[in-house]
């Protein structure tokens, strides 16, 4: 009786950005209506009145893009006051990471965020690094932000066009950072809110915060999760998998085993942590697993009742929803090949892969993919029913 459960808190919880987000239409609405008892509002021609309505509606976007961006400088400026060290900022699927010692741009997108800004760690002392500022940081920016808006609000009067911009600011960033501050699992990803709360809760996922931060670092340097220190990649305990931080290094160690062609064995790990009753693994990392797990089978036994049981209608919308992710193209492309056994559409893929590979931020996570790529051709050309040709 657990799963089902768990299946409808988990899709009520995809749900809960959008909520916020109706949200902030309902309130900026209210503040553009108030525009058509303005006094003066009658003497508008028809057209000059709708194109006034319309600039507002845009300016509400705006606001939305403007506050996304004055959240992640609010990480960004936090994280810097607190010790940490720049390593990337994006927004929507703009990234500028830093590599050698320069800023270079990129293009990353995940589903459930608008943007993210990842930072160096200090090194930990007594077990313990500071996280409460850099985590929370994208909210208080926002709430900074939305009383400076306030304020220029009463400045330019009520009632005016003017004004109704600046409130429309005001909302937006109220809203936006409870969406973020207050604790929430939301869908694939959890918030920042609740981020703060799970390392909060104790050491060890202070840690596992740690570790994430420190393999983002080696992995922007170029070097590969199978490469890093094995005491890092040690699979938690099952009643430690509450804690988000602490499921994330599991799925890290389940990622590393599939860098290192260890495929049997991340299988049997992925399957365990997916069947958890209790878990804290983010959605976003549950459904990567499943296509890593999916790939697998695709790769080996390619029994297609097992291809067809992982690769569900919630599934496939997620890797929809991320098809520029080259793990995500990976998987698509094994699958073109190994199961509907089409070169024309693999070839599209490879395609896909290549030109989404010369803009991905991490050289480390590209090098893992082409030689699981090649696994692939390699099985597909290794198939007595239909030989392939393999595409260069």
């Amino acid at each position: 009786m657990g799963k089902p459960k768990t299946k409808k808190k988990q899709a009520w919880a995809s749900y809960i950005g959008v909520v916020f987000f109706l949200f902030i239409g309902f309130l900026c609405g209210i503040c553009i209506g108030k525009l058509i008892y303005l006094p003066d509002a009658e003497d508008l021609p028809l057209g000059q009145y709708l194109l006034q309505m319309a600039f507002m509606i845009i300016w509400m976007y705006l606001a939305i893009l403007l506050h996304l961006i004055i959240h992640e400088a609010g990480h960004l400026v936090f994280g810097l006051l607190t010790g940490y060290k720049f390593s990337s900022f994006r927004i929507f699927s703009i990234m500028w990471l830093k590599e050698d010692d320069k800023i270079v741009c990129k293009r990353l997108s995940l589903a459930g965020t608008g943007g993210q800004c990842l930072l160096l760690p200090p090194d930990m002392k007594d077990g313990k690094i500071p996280y409460v500022l850099y985590n929370l940081g994208g909210s208080l920016a926002n709430i900074l932000a939305s009383i400076l808006f306030l304020g220029l609000y009463y400045a330019c009067g009520s009632h005016t066009v003017l004004s109704t911009m600046m409130m429309i600011c005001v909302i937006v960033g109220v809203v936006l950072a409870m969406m973020n501050g207050i604790p929430m699992r939301m869908g694939t990803v959890d918030n920042d809110g609740y981020n703060a709360f799970s390392i909060g809760k104790n050491p060890d996922a202070m840690r596992a915060f740690w570790l994430q931060m420190k393999i983002n670092e080696l992995q922007s340097k170029g070097i590969r999760l199978k490469d890093m220190e094995d005491a890092w990649f040690l699979c938690p305990a099952d009643d430690a998998m509450q804690n988000s931080m602490v499921a994330a290094v599991a799925v890290f160690s389940c990622n590393r085993l599939v860098d290192a062609h260890r495929f049997a064995e991340a299988d049997m790990q992925m399957l365990h942590l997916l069947s958890l009753d209790k878990s804290g693994i983010i959605g976003l990392h549950r459904n990567l697993m499943l296509c890593d797990r999916m790939y697998i089978e695709l790769i080996t036994e390619n029994r297609r009742e097992i291809i067809d049981s992982i690769r569900t209608k919630e599934l496939q919308k997620f890797m929809k929803s991320m098809k520029n992710f080259i793990s995500i193209l990976r998987t698509e492309y094994a699958y073109a090949l190994l199961c509907e056994k089409d070169t024309e559409k693999a070839a599209h893929l490879k395609e896909q892969f290549e030109k989404t590979a010369k803009t991905y931020p991490y050289q480390s996570d590209i090098q893992s993919e082409w030689e699981l790529i090649t696994i692939a051709e390699q099985a597909a050309a290794a198939l007595p029913s239909a030989p392939l040709t393999m595409t260069t």
